[in-house]
Parts: C-alpha cells; sequence; structure tokens
C-alpha cells in the first residue's frame, strides 16, 4: 500500500484524490458485487422453492383433489339410484377430469421447458400418468356397467379393481408432493446457509474497507500538508497578507520546506516586491509615452480623414464615368445589333435582285420566242393569202360554178390580209417591249452589282460597330473594376480612419489607466530599502519586466500602432 501510495507522489491533488476515492469506489463496488451475487444466489433459491417447485406441488395438490373426489364420485355412481342423482355424479367425474387436464397440461409444458427438472421428478411424474393410464379404462368400466343396469357388477368392479387403482394413483401423486417438499426443504437449507455466511462475509469486507480507507486518508493528509508547508488556514492568511499588498509580511517556514506551497508563496511575495517596483517605474514611462501617441494619433487622424474625403470623390466620379462607359456600351451593341439586322436585310433584297434579273432574262427569252411564234404566224397569213388569191383565180375559170367558191377565198384571203396585219402590230408590240425588258435586265442587273456593293459595305460596317461595341464592353468592365477598386480603397481609408480614432481613444485611455496602474500599485507596501534603491539586491534578483525591458519604441511607440491598425 504505501508503495502504491508513493507513486502519487507530484500528481496533481485531484489525481491523488480522485485515485483515493478511486480505490474506496473499487471496494465499494467489490462489496457491491458480492452481496448482489449472494443476494442473486438467495434470490434464486427462493424463486426455485416457491415459482417452481411451489407451481409443480400446487399443480400436483390439484391432481390429488381432481383423483380424490373423482374416487368418491365414482362410489356414489355406484350407490344412487334416480337417474338424475346419476347425471350429477357423472357430470361432476367429467368437470374433475377437465380440471386435472388442464392441470396435467401445465405440469407437461412447465417439463417440456425448463432445463432444471430433476430425472427424479420426471420419474414420478410418469409413475403417475402410468397409475393414470390404469385406473382410467377401470373408471369407465364401471360406468359403463352402472348405464349398462349392472349396479352390482359395477359395485363388484369399483371395489375389486378401481379403488385399489385410485389409492395407488393418489399414492404415486403423495409421492410427487413429499419430493417436492423434500427438495423445498433442501433449497432453504441452503439459502439459509448462504444468508449467514453473507453477513459474515460483508463484516468482515467491510472491515477491511475501513482499514484501507483510513490507511489512504492518512498517508493522503501527510501528503497534502508535506505539500502546503503549513496548515490551510496558515497558507490562506499569508495569501490573503499578499492580496491586500502587504509584502513585508514574514513566514517562518519548516526546515529544508523549499518546494510547499508556503514556500513559494513567500519566494512570491520576495519576489513582488522587486516587481511592483519595477511596475511603478514602468507606469510612469508608459503614462508619459502615452501622451505623445496620443498627440501623433490625432494628427493621424486628420489626414486620414482628408485622405478618406478625397478618395469619395473620386469614387462619385469612377461611379458617373461607369455610368457613362455603360451606357456608349449599351449604345454600341444596339448599334451592333441594328447593323446585323440591315446586313441580313440587305443580303436578302440582294436575293430578290438577283431573282428579278433571273426573271426578266426568262421574260426576255419568252418574248424572243413569241416574236418567231409571230413571225410564223405572219408567214401562215401570207401562203393563206395566195392559196386564197389562186383559188380566186380558179373560182373566176369556172365561171357561174365556181362563184361560191370565190366568194369563200375572198374571205379567207381578207381574214389572211387581217391575220397578217395583226401579227404585224403584235411583232410591233412585242419588238418594243423586248427593247423595254432588255433596258429593264440591264438595270436589274446593275441593281444587282450595287446591292452586292452595298451588301459588301454593310458587312465592314458591322464588323467596325462589333469591334467598337467589343471594345467598348472591355471598357466597361475596366472601368468598373477601376471603381470597384477605388470604392475598396474608399472603405479601407474609412476603416483605417476609424481605426486611427479608435488608437487615439485607445491611447488616451492607455493614459488613464497607466494613472490608475499607479495608483493600483500604490497599495503594495514595499520595505525602505527598496524604494531608496531601484537597483540594489530585490531588484536583480526578480526577472526582468517585459515593459521595463522592452525598448519603448517597440512597446508604446508605432508597432503598437500598426498592429492595432491591422
Amino acid at each position: 500500500m504505501q508503495g502504491r501510495l508513493s507513486l502519487l507522489k507530484g500528481r496533481s491533488i485531484k489525481t491523488r484524490l480522485l485515485a483515493c476515492f478511486a480505490v474506496i469506489i473499487v471496494l465499494m463496488i467489490a462489496l457491491t458485487a458480492v452481496g448482489v451475487g449472494q443476494v442473486n444466489s438467495i434470490d434464486a433459491s427462493l424463486t426455485l422453492i416457491n415459482d417452481v417447485n411451489g407451481e409443480k406441488q400446487r399443480h400436483a395438490i390439484d391432481f390429488r383433489g381432481s383423483v380424490h373426489d373423482r374416487a368418491i364420485a365414482l362410489r356414489d355412481v355406484t350407490l344412487v339410484d334416480s337417474s338424475a342423482a346419476l347425471e350429477t355424479a357423472l357430470g361432476e367425474i367429467a368437470s374433475l377430469e377437465a380440471d386435472y387436464q388442464q392441470a396435467a397440461a401445465s405440469m407437461a409444458s412447465m417439463f417440456a421447458s425448463r432445463d432444471d427438472i430433476t430425472a427424479e421428478e420426471r420419474a414420478a411424474l410418469a409413475d403417475i400418468e402410468s397409475v393414470e393410464a390404469r385406473t382410467m379404462p377401470l373408471v369407465e368400466a364401471v360406468i359403463e356397467r352402472r348405464l349398462d343396469g349392472d349396479v352390482a357388477g359395477a359395485r363388484e368392479l369399483l371395489l375389486e379393481q378401481a379403488s385399489p387403482a385410485f389409492s395407488a394413483w393418489l399414492a404415486s401423486i403423495n409421492s410427487f408432493i413429499d419430493l417436492q417438499e423434500s427438495m423445498n426443504a433442501a433449497e432453504a437449507s441452503e439459502a439459509r446457509a448462504l444468508a449467514g455466511g453473507f453477513q459474515i462475509l460483508m463484516l468482515v469486507l467491510c472491515g477491511g474497507a475501513v482499514i484501507v480507507a483510513l490507511l489512504l486518508a492518512a498517508r493522503l493528509t501527510r501528503q497534502l500538508l508535506r505539500e502546503l508547508g503549513a496548515e490551510p488556514h496558515e497558507v490562506r492568511a499569508f495569501a490573503e497578507a499578499v492580496g491586500r499588498g502587504e509584502l513585508v509580511s514574514t513566514r517562518q517556514l519548516r526546515k529544508h520546506d523549499t518546494r510547499s506551497i508556503m514556500a513559494s508563496l513567500v519566494a512570491m511575495s520576495q519576489q513582488l516586491q522587486s516587481t511592483v517596483f519595477n511596475v511603478r517605474q514602468a507606469a510612469e514611462e508608459v503614462a508619459s509615452n502615452s501622451e505623445q501617441i496620443a498627440e501623433g494619433n490625432n494628427e493621424l487622424a486628420s489626414r486620414t480623414e482628408q485622405q478618406a474625403s478625397a478618395l469619395t470623390e473620386t469614387a462619385t466620379a469612377m461611379e458617373q464615368l461607369s455610368s457613362s462607359v455603360k451606357l456608349n456600351a449599351d449604345n454600341a451593341r444596339q448599334a451592333d445589333q441594328l447593323a446585323a439586322s440591315a446586313t441580313r436585310v440587305a443580303g436578302e433584297g440582294g436575293e430578290s435582285v438577283q431573282q428579278l434579273v433571273a426573271t426578266m432574262q426568262e421574260i426576255r427569252e419568252s418574248s424572243r420566242e413569241v416574236s418567231e411564234i409571230i413571225s410564223m404566224i405572219d408567214g401562215i397569213a401570207f401562203q393563206t393569202n395566195i392559196l386564197a388569191l389562186n383559188a380566186s383565180v380558179e373560182a373566176a375559170r369556172a365561171g357561174e360554178h365556181g362563184r361560191g367558191f370565190a366568194v369563200v377565198a375572198s374571205e379567207v384571203r381578207n381574214l389572211a390580209q387581217r391575220s397578217a396585219e395583226s401579227a404585224k402590230q403584235i411583232e410591233a408590240l412585242i419588238s418594243a417591249n423586248v427593247e423595254r425588258i432588255e433596258q429593264g435586265a440591264e438595270l436589274a442587273g446593275d441593281t444587282g452589282r450595287s446591292t452586292q456593293e452595298i451588301i459588301a459595305a454593310i458587312d465592314k460596317v458591322t464588323q467596325y460597330v462589333s469591334e467598337i461595341s467589343h471594345a467598348t464592353a472591355e471598357q466597361s468592365v475596366g472601368v468598373t473594376q477601376a471603381g470597384q477598386a477605388v470604392s475598396e480603397m474608399d472603405h479601407v481609408t474609412q476603416q483605417n480612419a476609424g481605426l486611427v480614432s479608435e488608437s487615439a481613444s485607445a491611447a488616451g485611455n492607455l493614459r488613464q489607466q497607466a494613472r490608475r496602474l499607479v495608483d493600483a500599485v500604490a497599495v503594495f507596501t514595499l520595505d525602505a530599502a527598496s524604494e531608496r534603491q531601484p537597483g540594489g539586491h530585490a531588484a536583480a534578483e526578480a526577472p526582468a519586466s517585459p515593459l521595463a525591458a522592452a525598448p519603448r519604441s517597440s512597446v508604446l511607440g508605432r508597432p503598437l500602432l500598426a498592429s492595432r491598425m491591422r
């Protein structure tokens, strides 16, 4: 135990207390486990006595009651004379048989589901079932003879065979009941033995646990007192004196005590004397430097505000320029769209002109074909006129007989002359139309060439407008980015202005806090030697204060302002 407790040296109080309480808790758990185990054993014995053996015994008692009452009812069957009494006795036998079968089913279910049934119990139950198998046919035989009217035979069978069978049946049931009682007595004796041993065991274990707890408490108390260096109330009194600023308080330590809490407090008191003196000097220097920081911050705040105002105006101008560039970009985009639309329309017009030229060529070709057809009609009219003239000559030769033919020939010649004149007129008109169509075809060709030139010019204009739109869009993006950059610069400058104002306010607060620090350090009571000799032995032993050791410019100057602005 001592060796195990020595392992706790150097550990925290929390660890040691937890370890000691853990040991006590383990002992309590062990006691509880042993107790629970013993109680579970006793509970198992009681459960076996009451819930298992008791239930089997109750079923066996039900067996015995049913068998006994059936024997009496069977006797009544052989003794009664009236049919009503006979029916009552038979009904009672049937009811008792049903009760017996119900108890037998519960018993069989228990024997089948449990694995703690002994072989002796199974043999006793088998004996009961064997006697039942021999007795039930005798009961049925007695009832059958009585129903047949053979009362004397029924009585004889009852007295000679059925009655001894019922006696054997009851004896086997009683044997089963006696077996259960003996098992209960043995289990109860074992439970009493467990209970008696449990009391002695718990007393021994509790005594051992108390001894172990006392040893742990004594060892832990000795270790804590050695580490405290004094009683807890003495340590508290010395700490309260230091807390009140009474650094001149002294305390007599134990012999060779250099590592206890009280020794550390005494060393801390001596160290605080030199530290407080250095803090006083540093506080005065902080107050002086904070005034310089405040003046510099005020001047810097004024300049930062001027810069923020200029950036605000620049941001406003950039926003206006960005709006103008965006408007130009939108106009250029619309012009690009209109130029593309004009190119498309001009292309469609060029295609229409090409179709017109092709149509004029087709009309010219058709006019030429019509002119040729008219020439053919003119030739046919000339030939018809010659034939009519020949016919008139032949009719004149024929005399009176050819007069009608001469009239017809005269009419044909007239028609041929009019056809020739009409063909000449049509040919003149077609010639004039052909000349006009030739002129229209030439004009359409000129128009097609002009349209192609216009389309080419519009394509160039569209390309130029597209390039202008693309360049304007890039300018818009650039101006927008420049505006965002200026806005961010304005935002950062505003933040810097706020930080400078905060820094100026912090410098003022630092000056007030330095003054309060001087007043707070004045609470500590130092010995006269420390106050008169700042470079004395006390100051030499104390570690250098960060404020006193570091350069003023790095502690109280510009780096502090820079870190504040970041």
